[in-house]
C-alpha cells in the first residue's frame, strides 16, 4: 500500500470513494463526502464540509466555515473565503424535499475567482475567471471574468487582473498590472488578457 501524500486532521473525516491530490490539506473538523474529488495543492481550513460528487480543482484555498454542495464546481486556483455560502437548490421547502442530484443546481466558479467572507452564491450561476466577489455580496447572476463586484444583489463596480489588483484603464481602455506582468483592455463592458 502506497503512502498518502497529503495531509487529513484526524479530527477530519473523509468518506469512503474520494479522490485527494498530492499536498492538499484538511485540517479540524471538516468532512469530505463520498465520489469528491479534491486537486492537487489545496487547503480546507477547519469546519469544511465538501459533498457528494463536488469536484474542486487544483490550489484550491477553501476558508474555515465553508460548505461546497453537491453540483458546485470549482475550478484551479480559486479562493473561498470564511464562512461564505453556496446553495444547490434554488426554491427549497421542507414540505416538498429535493434530495438527489436530480434537483440540484449547478453552480460554477471559475478558474483564479476569489469569494470574499460571508458572500452569497445563488445556484445556478458561473462566477468568469478572475473575478473577485466581494464580501459579504450576494451572487444572483453570472458573474464576467475579472469583474469586481459587491453588494446585494451583486453589482460590477470595476475590474481586476489575474494578480486582483484594480485595473485602471487608459483612454484606448488598456491596463497594464506590474504584479501579474499581464496586459488587459476593456472592450464592450468585458475585459480581455491581450498577452
Amino acid at each position: 500500500m502506497s503512502e498518502k501524500k497529503y495531509y487529513v486532521n484526524e479530527f477530519a473525516v473523509v468518506d469512503d470513494g474520494v479522490i485527494i491530490g498530492d499536498g492538499t490539506k484538511i485540517w479540524h473538523f471538516s468532512h469530505v463526502q463520498k465520489g469528491a474529488n479534491i486537486g492537487d495543492n489545496c487547503v480546507l481550513g477547519q469546519n469544511v464540509n465538501v459533498g457528494n460528487n463536488v469536484r474542486i480543482g487544483n490550489y484550491v484555498k477553501i476558508q474555515n466555515n465553508v460548505s461546497v454542495y453537491e453540483g458546485v464546481e470549482i475550478e484551479d486556483y480559486c479562493f473561498l473565503g470564511p464562512s461564505m455560502v453556496f446553495t444547490n437548490i434554488l426554491f427549497p421547502r421542507c414540505k416538498y424535499p429535493q434530495r438527489g442530484s436530480e434537483f440540484y443546481v449547478k453552480t460554477l466558479v471559475k478558474e483564479g475567482a476569489s469569494l470574499g467572507a460571508n458572500c452569497t452564491i445563488v445556484c445556478g450561476v458561473t462566477i468568469g475567471r478572475n473575478a473577485f466577489v466581494g464580501a459579504g455580496t450576494v451572487v444572483t447572476k453570472d458573474i464576467p471574468d475579472f469583474a469586481l463586484v459587491v453588494g446585494n444583489p451583486s453589482k460590477i463596480i470595476g475590474w481586476v487582473s489575474e494578480a486582483g489588483k484594480r485595473l485602471i484603464f487608459d483612454e484606448e481602455g488598456k491596463s497594464f498590472c506590474e504584479k501579474s506582468n499581464k496586459l488587459y483592455q476593456l472592450i464592450d463592458n468585458k475585459v480581455i488578457e491581450l498577452n
